[in-house]
């Protein structure tokens, strides 16, 4: 399952996948401008324009189908000064655009796989060039990928070793954070308070989003370290 909706609450993240994806709240709090690669059923579309009016978002999909589909039966919000849909080449746009988010989301699978197009080192380059100077990528691959390291350390690669990853709630996805300037050594307890306001804002498990940085990234008993 690649994208699902509560009818009831048509706004939610229902996967967990997606709502890890939004742990770059506990480095870049307030985004105003977010670029997603990837439409799937709008749900990331939906959480940030629904929730952070601040920001402006931006989605591009190669596939019409797909945003056919999202419009008629995902609720995607008709595009207004705040929300645009863009149907064309995500590889392209990032290679082209003058854009410069604070935020770029890539969620860019086919039926089987990763899109080739959107893993390569030139594209993980671009994305680091595109974004903002204290700009965060954000990127959803598959654990169990033949090519995650490969696709890793391209990341890796891009963004000087700025990175982090952690492992989505239901194992199998695996989230990683790119970041076009260092966010420092963030102790853990500052981390949680931080948590803990994001929690009352979003609803989402964002202490856990800190625990699983634990598991995947270099830290101290007091600090987080990059």
């Amino acid at each position: 399952v690649q994208s699902a909706m509560r009818l009831a609450r048509p706004n939610d993240l229902e996967l967990a996948y997606t709502r890890c994806m939004m742990s770059f709240l506990l480095f870049h709090p307030q985004p105003e401008r977010v670029l997603m690669i990837g439409l799937g059923g709008g749900s990331l579309a939906k959480f940030v324009y629904h929730t952070m009016p601040q920001a402006r978002v931006t989605v591009v999909e190669i596939n019409p189908r797909v945003a056919a589909i999202a419009r008629s039966h995902f609720f995607l919000p008709p595009e207004d000064e705040r929300f645009h849909l863009v149907l064309g080449d995500g590889a392209e746009y990032v290679a082209t655009s003058e854009e410069a988010p604070d935020v770029l989301m890539v969620d860019g699978f086919d039926t089987n796989c990763q899109v080739e197009e959107l893993a390569t080192q030139g594209f993980y380059d671009n994305c680091r060039a595109l974004l903002a100077d204290d700009g965060v990528l954000v990127v959803n691959l598959w654990g169990s990928d033949r090519n995650f390291d490969i696709y890793l350390r391209r990341i890796e690669t891009a963004f000087d070793g700025l990175t982090l990853c952690m492992h989505a709630e239901r194992r199998g996805n695996i989230i990683v954070l790119g970041f076009k300037k260092s966010p420092g050594t963030p102790r853990w307890s500052d981390l949680r308070e931080r948590a803990k306001e994001l929690e009352a804002s979003y609803g989402l498990e964002f202490l856990r989003f800190v625990d699983a940085l634990k598991e995947m990234n270099m830290h101290t008993e007091k600090r987080l370290t990059l």
